[in-house]
């Protein structure tokens, strides 16, 4: 008998509520700012990188968790100062909670679904931390009191089940088998749209129980993804309450479905803006996230009236169990969690877009009602009847045999009808209550585990899934691994993890940790290969990437706040291991500050190096996948531009790269981080599939151009040089040893390179044809020639020399790059490349350009197998001789704005105030030098009137020429010194120092500071004194002053 619905009028759209939380501990280590505020329903951002007018948008509620908050003696959060703008858990509760309830209960199916990057809160509102209570525990809570409230007029039923979608899978967290291969399958039927097929569904009578299953769930999703290798954030949780409520005065039944949606991370890639991957993108893991925002901007352009053709809810898994709540018969409510930091500006504007559209989604809810006491009435009188029919077919003889057997078969189907609808909730209670008992127990035997034995807590990503295993470490040996074959041995699975992995002892209440050889164990932060005693506290890495916090015996745990050992920690305990951590880039940034620099630290700074400690994991998983499944591939995690800065000097954007090495053929590739996350997921599904036919029939070999650990090689820049233009503004000719550096600041090569002004025929100019002022310059044509003698002691080849070598640069306005032919297998080729350069009017924007910019000539990679890079000639204008024309067009100052620099080490800020008292100097020399060249014009002019032009003509051009000597002397002086400030620049103590390594440091960077004030010095007393020689013999020339 089908239900029946009653209708509603009109529509419901979609209500949206925001929220914003407090910066967590990074974010308060790095210092960040806060880009959005909120007042009443609208909320606003502020994009860090721009002076633009904020972004505001309006939603059905806004919360702002940021800041204004306490915590009370039992733990709560609540607001410093009654009605204080801070949003509790409880005030979400009343505006989100309390209508989810009150519309189930009146029959409607209710959604709630939370969205936000990882690490926004979106757990924390969803299910919250101790005394703090998220909407799904309240909500049960709530559920239960209402039920116990009204159980005199309705009889109540409440189902609970909890399921997992990863990679396009449906994981059943409930369940008591292992897990089907695939997961379960989403089925369609008419009446119950779609639904998953074989999911559990366990009676609860009170909240406790909930609370229980949910722990039971969680605990099967952290074995779970660890077992799949599979990252949480990027895995979508349901929790789903089913409600029956039965009326037997009305002989009415309404049932709804409350679903509670924990949506994967949203995090969006940033952008490299070069490259996209091959492969494609989206695969089965972000299909459901992709899907759903498809779906959600579909049913927005139906809502503003837009004809829309189709509506993908088939698309994926997650968006077909979720029709109902988008678009459908459901009651829907979404809560958006963000980051107010500055670091997460992308993905906060990202998530609040999501959002603006979701709320115009328009829904059309049904109470959910069917006659089920009035069917069980009907089905008894029916049989009733059937039994009067046939007492009266007996009598009749054999010849109504057949209907009689016809008759008693309609009886039994209804008596077993009848039976099935009222025993299936008794069967089911009693099942519960064994599966209750039997959970009890368990943890009643681990919390008396926990107070007599030390144990291994795991930590996740995920805090809902942190703290859920504990690993108990009893007296004597035991052996840790994959396998479980001895009674002694403590089964742990995860991505390289061995068979015998590693030995703990528990010995006189002291516990030591032995790896197996071949085996990976870090403890803090540092590769073990022996035994080692372990401390209260210690954070152990096992394998690839298992993370466990180790907990000592209750003697030695005294009131230690385990809270702060989080994923973060570790990872960032890793990563310090290796050198890495914000004190680091700190250094970087600000050209040799040494201490910490969290107040004015670059977002973009910050970003990349949360980047790194996220992906740090992932490459770790990578690097075992490739070794488990034979590919020969190393990934390593490189800070792209952390030495390198632009044509103005100032420092480039640091961005995440991940170096990918063949070790058999040592070929280089390098992926942004939007393609290594991509290719991530894609390793996934391939390791998945090998591990589920291991032991089956060998598997055909994957195609090289599907294979996510391979790519076509391509050119890789490997460092890049300055060869700063100012001698030119003059008509100084200029020869340099240029070292090419790094990204991180390695010398990769030495580069001979000589910038020559020349006559429009290409003759070299000579000394006379020096100017003392630039400006002379102005709407005159000039030229001159770049020339590339030789590259010498090339790194990248040293390591293969199967390997070439380009240059490229681009030279002031020119449309495209220049790159000189590929030189192939040698350390030290010679280039021999000579271009001529053409400026037929020379523009105020070049000349400015030539007195404050470098030419950077980029060092490029070349591999056998890759193309090499090509000069194009689209756009670009030669002269008749054919020399490239530059400057043509005026430009505007294009200067780059300097970041901002902290304030950090006492004695770096020292040579930075003494570089700019150099700079200072340098102002006043050239203030000197004009003033110099008024006297000597004044002398010129003054000579001419009292003697004879002859002699005038031949002390001008003397003068001069001996300025322009001077000029030049100077210039090549003055770039011993830039060289010698770079070399300041560059030197750092390690991170590792101790005190007598500082004090070595410092005597180091005096001698170096020493070195650079003579160098300067002398580079100006000698101007000096060529200065005043060519004066005073001007003067003694000119006859005009003794």
């Amino acid at each position: 008998m089908g239900d029946r619905a009653a209708v509603m009028p009109g529509k419901d759209c979609v209500k949206v509520a925001v929220r914003v939380r407090p910066f967590n501990k990074r974010e308060k280590d790095a210092g960040s700012r806060c880009v959005i505020s909120v007042v009443s329903n609208i909320i606003t951002i502020q994009d860090p990188r721009s002076v633009q007018v904020p972004r505001s948008f309006c939603f059905d509620y806004a919360y702002w968790s940021h800041s204004g908050f306490t915590r009370d003696c039992s733990g709560l959060y609540v607001p410093e100062e009654p009605g204080g703008r801070y949003a509790d858990q409880d005030s979400v509760f009343q505006d989100l909670g309390k209508g989810i309830l009150e519309n189930a209960l009146q029959g409607y199916n209710a959604t709630l679904l939370a969205y936000g990057q990882t690490g926004s809160g979106k757990s924390y509102s969803m299910v919250g931390y101790g005394p703090n209570k998220g909407l799904v525990p309240t909500l049960c809570d709530r559920l239960f009191q209402a039920i116990r409230a009204n159980q005199d007029s309705r009889q109540c039923q409440v189902f609970f089940s909890m399921l997992e979608i990863y990679n396009e899978q449906v994981v059943d967290l409930l369940s008591r088998g292992s897990r089907a291969p695939g997961g379960l399958r989403v089925r369609e039927e008419q009446q119950r749209s779609f639904y998953v097929e074989g999911l559990r569904r366990v009676p609860c009578d009170s909240a406790p129980q909930v609370e229980q299953l949910m722990e039971q769930g969680t605990r099967a999703r952290t074995t779970a993804a660890t077992h799949m290798n599979a990252n949480s954030s990027r895995s979508h949780m349901l929790i789903i309450l089913q409600l029956k409520q039965i009326f037997s005065k009305e002989s009415i039944t309404k049932q709804s479905n409350i679903n509670l949606v924990d949506l994967a991370g949203s995090e969006r890639q940033r952008a490299s803006g070069s490259e996209a991957d091959r492969l494609k993108e989206g695969t089965a893991i972000n299909l459901s996230l992709t899907t759903l925002g498809h779906v959600i901007s579909a049913l927005a352009d139906v809502a503003a009236g837009k004809k829309v053709v189709h509506i993908p809810y088939r698309d994926s898994v997650l968006t077909k169990l979720l029709q109902s709540a988008l678009g459908g018969n459901s009651r829907t409510v979404m809560i958006a969690a963000l980051s107010p930091a500055d670091i997460c500006y992308e993905e906060s504007m990202s998530t609040l877009r999501y959002a603006d559209r979701a709320k115009r989604i328009q829904n059309r809810p049904v109470v959910n009602e069917s006659p089920t006491e009035r069917l069980v009435k009907e089905l008894k009188a029916e049989n009733a009847r059937l039994v009067q029919r046939l007492s009266r077919l007996g009598h009749e003889g054999r010849r109504a045999e057949d209907e009689t057997m016809e008759l008693r078969r309609l009886l039994t189907h209804n008596e077993l009808q009848i039976r099935a609808i009222q025993m299936l909730w008794e069967q089911h209670q009693q099942e519960a209550l064994k599966d209750w008992e039997q959970q009890y127990a368990a943890i009643t035997q681990e919390r008396r585990m926990m107070q007599m034995h030390p144990y291994l807590l795991n930590i996740n990503e995920d805090t809902q899934l942190s703290g859920v295993v504990k690993l108990f470490i009893q007296d004597g040996d035991w052996d840790m691994g994959l396998s479980d074959s001895s009674p002694r041995s403590i089964s742990i699975k995860g991505l390289g993890i061995q068979d015998r992995h590693a030995v703990f002892s528990n010995v006189q209440r002291r516990v030591y940790l032995t790896p197996m050889v071949g085996s990976k164990v870090i403890v803090n932060g540092t590769l073990i290969s022996q035994k080692t005693e372990l401390q209260h506290l210690d954070r152990l890495i096992l394998g690839s990437n298992s993370t466990y916090l180790f907990i000592g015996y209750p003697s030695e745990r005294g009131g230690d706040d385990w809270s702060r050992y989080d994923y973060d920690y570790f990872q960032s305990e890793l990563a310090a291991a290796k050198g890495i951590h914000l004190h680091t880039l700190c250094e970087e940034e600000t050209k040799g500050d040494l201490g910490l620099c969290p107040g004015n630290t670059n977002p973009s700074l910050l970003a990349v190096f949360y980047d790194y400690i996220k992906l740090m994991p992932m490459v770790a998983d990578a690097n075992q996948m490739s070794q488990e499944l034979q590919k020969g591939v190393e990934f390593k995690l490189e800070i792209k531009n952390l030495a390198l800065s632009d044509s103005k000097g100032h420092d480039l954007e640091k961005v995440l790269a991940i170096r990918v090495t063949s070790q058999e053929n040592k070929q280089v590739w390098l992926w942004s981080k939007a393609k290594f996350v991509n290719r991530k997921f894609l390793m996934e599904e391939l390791y998945q599939q090998h591990v589920e036919i291991t032991g089956g029939p060998d598997r055909a070999p994957m195609p090289r151009d599907r294979d996510p650990f391979w790519d076509p090689l391509e050119p890789l820049l490997l460092g890049s040089a300055h060869l700063w233009l100012q001698s030119l503004a003059f008509r100084i000719s200029l020869e340099e040893q240029l070292e090419v550096l790094g990204s991180e600041g390695t010398e990769e090569a030495i580069l001979q390179v000589q910038l020559l002004p020349c006559s429009p025929t290409g003759l070299p100019l000579g000394e006379d044809d020096i100017l003392i002022d630039p400006s002379l310059l102005l709407g005159k044509r000039l030229d001159f020639q770049l020339v590339l003698d030789q590259c010498c002691g090339i790194r990248w080849v040293k390591q293969a020399r199967n390997r070439g070598i380009q240059i490229g640069f681009r030279m002031y306005d020119s449309a495209r790059p220049f790159y000189t032919p590929a030189v192939w297998h040698s350390i030290n080729p010679l280039l021999g490349q000579r271009v001529h350069f053409t400026a037929l009017h020379t523009s105020q924007g070049l000349l400015e350009h030539l007195q404050t910019s470098a030419l950077v000539l980029e060092l490029w990679g070349l591999q056998e197998g890759c193309s090499d890079l090509e000069s194009s000639e689209v756009g670009v204008r030669k002269t008749p001789d054919g020399f490239f024309i530059i400057d043509q067009t005026e430009v505007a100052d294009t200067a780059a704005i300097v970041p901002p620099v902290s304030e950090v080490s006492c004695s770096m800020r020292a040579l930075q105030l003494y570089v700019e008292e150099l700079g200072n100097t340098n102002a006043v020399l050239r203030t000197e030098n004009n003033t110099l060249k008024e006297q000597l014009n004044t002398a010129r002019t003054e000579g001419g009137r009292g003697r004879p032009d002859r002699r005038d003509s031949s002390v001008r051009p003397s003068c001069e020429a001996e300025f322009a000597r001077a000029l030049k002397v100077f210039y090549h002086s003055m770039t011993s010194v830039r060289g010698q400030l770079q070399r300041l620049r560059r030197n750092r103590p390690s991170e590792d120092s101790d005190l007598m390594a500082l004090r070595l440091f410092v005597e180091e960077q005096s001698g170096l500071l020493c070195d650079f004030s003579v160098m300067h010095e002398q580079s100006v007393s000698a101007l000096k004194q060529d200065v005043a020689a060519i004066v005073r013999r001007k003067r003694e020339r000119s006859g005009i002053w003794p």
